[in-house]
């Protein structure tokens, strides 16, 4: 009780707690003046100081080891107290980092976002050195330098385990996991054109299969993975991933619907339960969401980084969503946030490059670099029958919020704008003689295929108009058909397929090969009697053969993964991209009732852009020996921003 100290002593404690070093106690004689108690005997002094009586030394050598005890315990009390009492404000820190010297951050959507380990004292990330080639890194957060995690040239998508020592991956078409303090890396499972996975309690992982729009579970020690079904949104178009477990360890965020219908409740935020098919709509989001410990939901709206409170137990939101960061990256095409968080209140981002596209650049067959085409950003490139222009888009930009389709001249460099309308327009396909570019365009009363003089000259002509999209991918040589990749409305899975439009008669659709399968990426042989596709159905995309109109038979081609399949113009070679944007060459050889395909080689390898679903990253010229090639193209990445304390400084 202070009222009970002493005055003098109560100045005592005062003098000793002083912040100003000029005012605090320092040594005896301060002691003294305070205290009225000598410790020496003094001379006499003219000063007008009155000084009690001092006690006698025997007195004094007493009574001193009771009087500092005293004071000791006296002052730990009132320091207690002085410090409890106006304790300073949390306060949001931000700092940046940047990507290992020699490399740059490599977050295409291929690659997946920074994540921050659960205890908050480790960061991983994609990286890609001078040659092109990405890995994993790590970077201790006491630590200014970052290392490479040996093993994971080409992984993608890493997520932590609990215990912040493993990190978990897909690479080449499988799930794996590896111990940061030191082993080799090893195989749990399959997991074909993964997107995304949480490892949760008791030691379970939840990852997305893309192949196969689905979720699926499997041990943290491998094994065969079980399908977690969930009941399908509304819509033709849907694809679960970027699972993330709740604390409960049954519980699961994840996001659902159209990837392109951002900004809508198309596309938005799940949850859903172990050993259950039901899936709650959460919230419209346009990334995936993660749950932080201080009981907020983080996910992106545009390109806005949000914070909701949400109460895991209830699953419920509460309050309004409060802006934490701006122009926070997310590829398009995968809608993976490129955020993480720790448990410790630790926030990293990613912010925009200034853009993300390609640059068409001209390459011969064993992958040296020629010449660049056109506008940097471009991608989605179809190169004319003669060779002498490409149609190209260029992604919201030159003053239009719409994808456009543009037309390079090869032989004078210009570039003209093709397509004007107030939606999307791109995929473009040629007319065999060159004269017309069939494309696809959204509307308002239906997804179209149009045709347009290549000239500029006249109107649009719609060919063919429903409530599917319908995305061109080929035009056969005799003017007859064109392919189209396909997602019908009222279809069951998969959600994407080979139709053939006719350009006579009633001009009806027909699917092509249906099956249980996803395919897209159609094109004709030079003859007209073969279709090269590529195809799900063995778990990951590959790239088929088979007759045309149909039925007869079917090759596989690719023997470890592609799509974009493309003809030479002999129709004895078919080319593909592979995984890593490997471009591949296989021969193929006609031997009725058969075709004989060669051994697929590799020619050359480039970094492809991230593109949507039909868009091709390539075309082969007229003499078959050159390549043009849609490259990646990004401007300088920027340095990560790491956050200490993120919830501080939401306003509130």
């Amino acid at each position: 009780d202070l009222e009970r100290v002493p005055p003098q002593m109560r100045r005592l404690l005062a003098a000793c707690l002083q912040k100003d070093p000029r005012k605090r106690l320092r040594d005896l004689g301060d002691l003294s003046l305070l205290t009225g108690i000598a410790l020496d005997q003094p001379a006499a002094s003219s000063t007008a100081h009155i000084i009690p009586a001092a006690p006698s030394p025997t007195r004094l050598r007493r009574a001193l080891p009771w009087a500092a005890a005293l004071l000791c315990a006296l002052a730990g009390t009132f320091a207690v107290a002085y410090f409890r009492a106006g304790p300073a404000p949390q306060q949001t820190i931000r700092s940046l980092i940047a990507a290992p010297e020699g490399n740059k951050f490599a977050f295409t959507g291929f690659s997946g976002a920074p994540v921050l380990s659960p205890d908050g004292t480790r960061l991983v990330f994609p990286a890609q050195d001078a040659s092109g080639q990405e890995s994993l890194w790590m970077r201790p957060l006491n630590s200014l330098t970052a290392t490479r995690i040996d093993g994971t040239v080409g992984a993608s998508y890493p997520f932590w385990s609990p215990d912040s020592r493993h990190i978990a991956f897909f690479q080449d078409g499988k799930l794996k996991r590896i111990d940061l303090d030191g082993g080799p890396a090893s195989l749990l499972c399959d997991a074909p054109d993964a997107r995304g996975g949480t490892w949760g309690r008791g030691n379970r992982i939840l990852f997305a299969s893309q192949a196969l729009n689905q979720l699926e579970e499997v041990s943290a020690s491998g094994g065969t993975p079980s399908p977690v079904f969930l009941r399908k949104p509304s819509g033709a178009m849907f694809s679960n991933r970027w699972p993330e477990f709740l604390p409960d360890g049954k519980h699961f965020l994840y996001l659902s619907g159209n990837l392109p219908e951002a900004g809508t409740p198309k596309l938005g935020i799940f949850i859903g339960k172990i050993g259950s098919n039901e899936a709650k709509f959460l919230l419209q989001a346009d990334s995936a969401a993660l749950y932080a410990p201080s009981g907020y939901l983080l996910f992106l709206r545009a390109d806005t980084l949000m914070a909701q409170r949400f109460d895991p137990d209830k699953q419920k939101l509460e309050g309004e969503a409060l802006p934490v960061a701006q122009h926070i990256a997310s590829p398009a095409l995968f809608r993976e946030g490129l955020f993480g968080i720790s448990q410790t209140g630790l926030l990293i981002y990613a912010t925009e490059d200034t853009f993300v596209g390609g640059q068409m650049t001209w390459f011969d067959a064993k992958g040296k670099q020629l010449a660049e085409v056109g506008p940097p950003g471009a991608f989605d490139i179809s190169l004319s029958p003669d060779g002498k222009q490409v149609a190209y888009v260029l992604q919201k930009r030159s003053g239009t919020k719409n994808d456009n389709i543009w037309l390079a001249d090869l032989q004078r460099g210009v570039q003209t704008r093709f397509t004007f309308g107030p939606t999307d327009s791109k995929l473009a396909v040629w007319s065999p003689d060159g004269t017309r570019v069939a494309y696809y365009s959204a509307h308002a009363n239906g997804d179209g295929l149009w045709v347009q003089s290549a000239s500029g000259t006249g109107a649009a002509k719609l060919l063919f108009q429903s409530a599917a999209e319908e995305y061109p991918s080929d035009w056969s040589r005799d003017g007859r058909y064109i392919a189209l990749t396909s997602s019908q409305p009222n279809s069951q899975d998969p959600p994407y397929g080979i139709w053939i439009l006719p350009l006579f008669g009633d001009r009806k659709p027909f699917p092509y090969l249906p099956s249980s399968a996803n395919k897209s990426d159609a094109v004709f042989s030079p003859d007209g009697r073969w279709l090269a596709y590529a195809s799900d159905e063995s778990g990951k995309l590959e790239v088929y053969l088979s007759p045309f109109p149909g039925g007869g038979g079917k090759w596989q081609v690719s023997q470890d993964g592609g799509d974009q399949p493309e003809w030479n113009r002999q129709g004895d070679a078919l080319y593909y991209l592979g995984p890593g944007g490997k471009m591949m060459e296989a021969s193929v050889r006609e031997s009725a009732p058969t075709v004989v395909i060669g051994a697929p080689r590799q020619l050359f390898q480039v970094a492809r852009p991230a593109t949507s679903l039909g868009a091709r990253s390539y075309c082969i010229a007229p003499d078959g020996k050159r390549f043009l090639v849609a490259r990646e193209l990004r401007s300088t990445p920027s340095p990560l921003t790491l956050v200490a304390n993120w919830p501080a400084g939401l306003k509130k």
